[in-house]
């Protein structure tokens, strides 16, 4: 079974899109993306430095544009399944049939906007720990008053909260902890910190009658399976002051007997967890065009497989 997943803030890289600009019909799409984000995404993704990327507002819209225009450029693709870090579940939400272009990212600007001004209300961030036990580091988290905001699997939970906690984290690492790495992120997302978003995407999401999953999509809130847009948009909502449990997600992958998964650019984040966490599993990350060859052959194996093992069941 092949599974489609879509990464998250902090995947974006200086002119990550260039080299997508030069397949037919990309930067038409993404013209029109950008009108439905009232943001140019052509620019953010070819010419605009780091500083202007790493912009929650802008960083959150180019991503799910990003993932979008690259799914597309794979050809016709049925997944057994589709997930979504963090923003990438929007990105997911429109492969999986729940919502268009537009209203996806008319949701992902206002997501974005709503998050980078909660975000200013107190100085905050996130660190990435590596290594160590989860029970050991979530229980330390929480003595210095951390949240683990994303629970990834593989070893790695990052932390969220404000800079005064993350800077006792850095002095004060949880025991088997390798590394501390700082995330280069605005603010403390999928925390508390994150509550004012929540009322802003909750009236947007009122806006927006979504479809129902056309193939199966796996929700970041608990790795399960959710079976109508109504509740995929509440999920959405509600994320963004959340933690992200792609632990779960990646369990629930097993469970679905996963043979294969294709991450969509910018790829590397996901396929590098899911190299770690689900073996046996290939993987493929989609960073440029020069991918895609590769990624049309991951897809056949993957279907070709399934349809063997629907013939031996039958």
């Amino acid at each position: 079974m092949l599974v489609l997943v879509a990464p998250g803030q902090g995947a974006q890289t200086p002119g990550f899109l260039t080299p997508w600009l030069d397949l037919p019909g990309v930067e038409d799409r993404l013209r029109a993306l950008s009108a439905a984000a009232d943001l140019d995404l052509v620019h953010y993704g070819t010419d605009a430095d780091a500083d202007e990327i790493r912009d929650t507002a802008v960083a959150q819209p180019l991503l799910v544009a990003a993932g979008l225009v690259s799914a597309a450029a794979l050809g016709a693709v049925t997944p057994g399944a589709v997930a979504g870090h963090s923003v990438g579940e929007i990105t997911a939400a429109v492969l999986a049939g729940v919502l268009d272009d537009t209203a996806a990212l008319t949701l992902v600007r206002k997501r974005g906007l709503a998050m980078a001004e909660a975000a200013a209300i107190t100085p905050t961030g996130m660190s990435a720990l590596l290594g160590g036990d989860p029970d050991t580091t979530v229980a330390h988290l929480e003595k210095l008053g951390l949240t683990p905001a994303n629970v990834n699997g593989a070893g790695q939970i990052v932390a969220a909260g404000t800079m005064e906690q993350l800077a006792a984290l850095e002095a004060d690492k949880p025991e088997g902890v390798r590394r501390v790495v700082a995330l280069k992120v605005a603010g403390a997302f999928h925390t508390r910190h994150m509550g004012p978003a929540v009322d802003t995407l909750a009236k947007a999401a009122q806006e927006l009658t979504p479809g129902d999953p056309k193939i199966t999509y796996v929700s970041n809130k608990d790795g399960k399976a959710v079976a109508t847009g109504a509740e995929v948009l509440e999920r959405l909502v509600g994320q963004v002051a959340n933690p992200v449990r792609w632990d779960l997600c990646m369990e629930t992958f097993k469970e679905l007997g996963v043979t294969a998964l294709l991450e969509v650019c910018p790829g590397g984040t996901l396929t590098g967890l899911a190299k770690r966490a689900l073996p046996g599993v290939k993987t493929l990350a989609l960073k440029t065009p020069d991918d895609l060859d590769a990624a049309r052959e991951l897809i056949a194996t993957a279907l070709d497989s399934a349809a063997d093992a629907a013939g031996a069941n039958a």
